[in-house]
C-alpha cells in the first residue's frame, strides 16, 4: 500500500458547542494521510490512473464550509466516511 500526504489544507467551518462559536466562521488546518495502491499510476504515468489530489482537497474544503458540527470529532468522521466512500482510496488518518 501507498501513501501520499496532503498537509497544512486550510478550510473555515462553524463549529463548537458554545453560542459564540455558532456564530463565527473558524479556520482549520488539516492533515491527510491518503492509503492506496499506485501500481497503475506508476506504470501509466496517465493522471486518469491516480488519486485526484486537487479533487480530494476541494472536496475537502467544501464539506467543512457547509457543515456545522459541534465536535471536532464528528466532522473527522463525516469526512472520513465521504473520502472513502467517493475516491479509490484504501484507508486514511486524518488530524483537524
Amino acid at each position: 500500500m501507498d501513501i501520499v500526504f496532503i498537509s497544512g489544507l486550510k478550510a473555515t467551518s462553524v463549529i463548537g458547542c458554545y453560542d459564540w462559536e455558532r456564530d463565527i466562521r473558524q479556520t482549520l488546518m488539516i492533515d491527510l494521510e491518503l492509503k492506496a495502491d499506485f501500481t497503475r499510476a506508476a506504470g501509466t504515468d496517465a493522471l486518469a490512473d491516480a488519486l485526484d489530489y486537487a479533487a480530494i482537497s476541494t472536496r475537502v474544503i467544501a464539506v467543512c464550509d457547509e457543515s456545522r458540527f459541534q465536535l471536532l470529532e464528528a466532522l473527522a468522521a463525516h469526512l472520513a466516511t465521504l473520502l472513502l466512500a467517493e475516491f479509490s482510496i484504501a484507508g486514511l488518518r486524518m488530524t483537524v
